[in-house]
Formats: structure tokens, sequence, C-alpha cells
């Protein structure tokens, strides 16, 4: 069987489980037996920069376009069809020709506390070693508790796990989401409040993108979840107006509830030190309005904080 539908993905564990998701949910729109679904719907793997480059922080070497970048080339070369990305990699602009054409439903976007032994954030003892790559979490982390040491932490999520059960840290944070798609639910010790620790714009959320000749194929809309992408765009229209990226520490969350959609966003001092915090609710509707409350929530964040941007 010739493939219908060609599948662009890293080549991470936690990317080709979510790849192979979306693998079997293209499959089941397109009316494709199982057996024939390798050929049919073909997953691509590609090694991105930012797979590669592992001993240095995201913002220090590009950003977190670098686990995008090669993905979206072979996608523009028609290498692949559809590209799978977590929501919270893929940057605001996207590239002449592409777009984001389905948002799956989302997964727990909450931030997973892990630690061999300790039960819970707050149980940390003074100067116990906290391992995250993001500037988001150090902020909150620091926000909360000053007295901790934050280490870099990169890698996949084996690895990271790996390093925490090695002795390396006392304890790590990692996306709720990805321990839940990759079956590791034992390894989360607390799942950390909303209020504490905003997640990142889009967290727990998959981005399908494809060319933007496609955006209207008929299996683009059966992935699609209109409430995820509502609380998506709200969430990225704030980071849009907060120049969201590796160097800043700020977060946004939306959700839909009695037919209202409420968004929080924040920014955050990168030592911890000062927190700009807002919140806004609009009646649920087309995903225009929900990005112009997340850019006018985020813009008066700014207003507030200033530039609060780490240069590499």
């Amino acid at each position: 069987m010739a493939a219908l539908v060609r599948i662009g993905t890293r080549r991470s564990k936690l990317a080709l489980t979510q790849s192979g998701m979306m693998q079997r949910a293209i499959g089941r729109a397109l009316g494709v037996a199982d057996a024939d679904l390798a050929e049919a719907v073909p997953l691509v793997e590609i090694v991105t920069t930012g797979d590669r480059v592992q001993d240095r922080r995201l913002m220090e070497i590009g950003g977190k376009a670098l686990f995008t970048k090669e993905i979206e080339e072979a996608l523009l070369d028609g290498r692949v069809d559809v590209a799978v990305h977590s929501m919270k990699d893929v940057p605001a602009e996207q590239p002449d020709g592409l777009c984001i054409a389905a948002v799956p439903p989302r997964e727990d976007a909450r931030d997973a506390f892990v630690s061999e032994a300790f039960a819970s954030f707050a149980d940390l003892p003074s100067g116990a070693r906290l391992g995250t790559a993001s500037m988001r979490r150090q902020a909150q982390a620091l926000a909360l508790r000053p007295d901790l040491q934050i280490e870099m932490l990169r890698g996949n999520v084996d690895t990271r796990l790996r390093k925490l059960a090695e002795g390396e840290f006392d304890a790590i944070l990692l996306a709720v989401s990805g321990l839940n798609r990759l079956g590791f639910e034992r390894a989360i010790r607390e799942r950390l409040a909303l209020d504490d620790f905003l997640p990142a714009p889009g967290q727990g959320a998959l981005a399908l993108q494809t060319r933007a000749d496609d955006r209207d194929a008929a299996w683009v809309a059966a992935l699609n979840d209109p409430a995820t992408a509502l609380a998506v765009a709200a969430e990225r229209g704030a980071m849009t107006a907060l120049e969201g990226s590796c160097r800043t520490a700020i977060g946004a969350y939306a959700e839909i509830a009695a037919g209202r959609l409420r968004l929080t966003t924040e920014m955050l001092a990168p030592d911890g030190s000062a927190r700009w915090r807002r919140a806004g609710e609009i009646e649920a509707g087309g995903s225009e309005q929900a990005q112009a409350l997340g850019l006018r929530l985020g813009a008066e964040v700014r207003e507030t904080a200033g530039d609060q941007r780490v240069e590499p």
C-alpha cells in the first residue's frame, strides 16, 4: 500500500510515543486497517539540533525552535505530510507555508515532582538539588523556595529519570503529560498545583503541523479538539505578547467551564524574586477572540514586569 500520510517525528521515546498515538488516530480517520498502518501512515524519524545538543541550555544554542526546524524543513520539502510536536515546543510564529492544522485532546497540563527520597516539593530540605532546564520551572520553584539549589538537567525523560536514580539530584521537575504517555505515572510523587506552577503555554497538548494547503484535509478535522484548540489559542496569545521563549520565565493556562474561557498568565524574574500575574475570562467563542484575550493579558503583564529575558 502506498503511503497516504507521512508523519515527521523526533526520534526520542516520547516523540515516537506521541507520534504513534497520532499515527493510529490518522489511520482510523482514513479507514486504514491496523495491519496496513506502518505502510499507509509511516513514521519518518528526523533528528533535530535540539536532540543532538544536550549539554547546554536551549537559550544558549538558539531556543525551542531547534526541536522543530528540521522537521519543518521536511514538511516544506514534501518529505513528510504532517509533523507531530509538543505544543509547548512550537514557536509563536509559523514559517511561511505551514500551519497548526489540528490540536488533539489535551493531557494533564500540570508539572510533576519526581524524587527518590522526598514525597513532595514542600518536603525538600534546605539546599536540596532540584534538576530542570526550564527557566519557568526554575523561577517558580525559587519563588516558593529560594533556598533550593537549581541545577541544569536536559535529555529525554529516560535520561532524566536515570540521573535522578543515580543520585545527581534530590528531585526533578517534569511534565505530567510526558510521564503519563510513557507509562511512567508511578514515578510521580506529586502533581504540582497549577497556582504554584502555572504551566508553559500549550503544555500537555500536541500540535499537528501541516502545509497550509492541507489544513482542510478530512483527517485533520477528525483529530482536532475544539476546546483544547481554543484554550491553547489563548495561552499562545499570551506567549506572543510576552515574547515567550526559553529565555523568559512565563506561564499560561486556560480552561473552559460553563461556556466561559478563563486564562491565567504570568511572568517571573528568573531568580523567582518577583512574580507578575493577570487573569481574565470571556465567553468561549472563536480562536481569534481567545488569542486576543491572551494578547491583552500578556501585554498587561509585560507592561508591569518589563523585560525579564535572560541573555545567553
